[in-house]
């Protein structure tokens, strides 16, 4: 089996999933490019190649429990086992006409955005353990933010988004409490405030600065810290 450690990130097309991708793949990582658009996720892998990383693309629709088995089965053949999972693939929701408006709060954005936040990263998940279960030292990620902090509150109101965070922390802590007497480490990251398409690019961060703190607690030590919310400056209040 090859030793090269392999590391899937989900939405890794563009943004910090992109970044992600590439801080990996310069730290010696194969990266198994996640993505939903063919095209997008060529031009990501060939982008990434051409910076020297060993990349390819997987077809991956976090919503589809089809393709989220369809995933793990394509990165089992061609790299055997999984090292590394960045759950990155997130959606804010629409937020136009006060749809995430608590008090006008629309249900179906609620929904969409669940599924893709929170229920995406569990079909993720669970498909990608039994190939985690065989490295040495599974990492697996979950990209959160300080609006699902129910002690910081940061942010705008945005009644679909910020709750979907705050489930996310949640299961982070399900997971990590659940795989405690295994060598599989669970965490949630988050990213800070970063010029990406999610935010109009009016943002202090790049992706790169970013995507620091995902690539920090992917390549955690084995005695590293387990069932934790983390950014830049340290521990995250739940």
């Amino acid at each position: 089996m090859n030793d090269k450690k392999t590391a899937l990130v989900t939405g890794a097309n563009k943004g910090i999933g992109f970044a992600i991708s590439q801080g990996l793949g310069t730290a010696g990582f194969t990266v198994a490019v996640g993505a939903r658009d063919d095209a997008r996720r060529a031009e990501a892998v060939r982008r990434l190649q051409a910076a020297g990383v060993d990349a390819f693309g997987v077809a991956l629709d976090v919503t589809s429990d089809d393709s989220v088995a369809a995933a793990a089965a394509s990165v089992e053949r061609t790299a055997g086992r999984l090292d590394v999972l960045v759950n990155n693939a997130g959606i804010s929701g629409r937020f136009d006409g006060d749809a995430q408006d608590p008090t006008t709060l629309d249900l179906d954005v609620v929904r969409t955005v669940l599924d893709t936040n929170v229920f995406g990263v569990v079909r993720v998940t669970n498909a990608m353990l039994p190939l985690l279960r065989r490295a040495e030292s599974p990492r697996i990620v979950n990209m959160s933010s300080t609006m699902g902090s129910l002690a910081l509150q940061a942010g705008p109101i945005l009644a679909a988004y910020a709750p979907s965070k705050s489930m996310l922390n949640s299961i982070t802590t399900q997971y990590a409490r659940r795989l405690a007497d295994t060598n599989v480490i669970v965490n949630a990251a988050c990213p800070g405030y970063v010029a990406t398409d999610f935010t109009g690019f009016n943002a202090p961060k790049t992706p790169e600065e970013g995507a620091a703190i995902a690539i920090r607690l992917a390549t955690l030590p084995d005695d590293g810290p387990r069932g934790g919310f983390f950014d830049d400056g340290g521990v995250v209040p739940w």
